[in-house]
């Protein structure tokens, strides 16, 4: 089965090549798509020792365009490469690649498979207490019960993601491909993982939060 997995980045000149390498453990496919970075992650991610074995493509945006628009660049891109299963991830090293096999195994009876970050000292407070209230905002109005509605390491099949693909660019993204998947009824479950919080402002800010629950109730509220 072909076997894809997306990865976002914006000025992870630090992190990117060390993402790609520990994935390629796993799957042979990888997809990165530079959103309007301004360092040398473009670069890092098409360089270096072992390019040609690691079987990486990687995409351009020449403005920054948020996460949303990105991910959807490269999971179209994969399903133009014959894609079956997609995993996306993120660059940031946060997301740990040793868990695709998760996904990739959870994805055998399920759709779409979402995960949830086990809870940690490491977490930052602000994190822990935006995350549990849009958790439960998002269960109540659309009926998908999970425990983490912005992790961003999920994975889903093919015809999955044509249901699921999402207009929003930013981190509504995550929240949106939750509601198209509950208006679907897709077969989901949710994996644990680990998370590794090296920079506790990296993702969904506050304001991004707030953003997020003023999007959900308008959607509601419109349908």
């Amino acid at each position: 089965m072909n076997e894809f997995v997306v990865i976002p980045a914006h000025n992870e000149e630090n992190n990117v090549v060390e993402v790609i390498n520990k994935v390629k453990i796993y799957v042979d496919n990888i997809i990165v798509i530079d959103d309007g970075s301004t360092d040398n992650t473009y670069d890092k991610a098409r360089g270096g020792e072992g390019r040609e074995e690691r079987s990486v493509s990687v995409l351009k945006h020449e403005v920054n365009l948020g996460k949303g628009a990105a991910l959807k660049t490269g999971c179209d891109f994969a399903l133009k490469q014959g894609a079956e299963k997609i995993v996306v991830i993120d660059a940031d090293g946060q997301h740990n690649p040793k868990e695709i096999p998760k996904f990739l195994e959870a994805l055998q009876n399920n759709e779409i498979v979402f995960s949830h970050r086990t809870k940690s000292k490491a977490m930052p407070f602000v994190l822990k207490f935006g995350n549990d209230f849009i958790n439960k905002f998002s269960s109540f109005l659309f009926g998908v019960n999970i425990k983490d509605n912005q992790c961003g390491y999920r994975a889903f099949t093919s015809d999955a993601y044509k249901k699921i693909r999402w207009s929003a660019s930013d981190y509504y993204m995550e929240t949106e491909m939750i509601i198209n998947a509950g208006k679907h009824k897709l077969r989901y479950t949710e994996i644990p993982i680990e998370t590794i919080y090296a920079d506790k402002y990296k993702g969904t800010t506050v304001l991004d939060g707030v953003k997020i629950v003023l999007k959900m109730l308008t959607w509601r509220l419109l349908r």
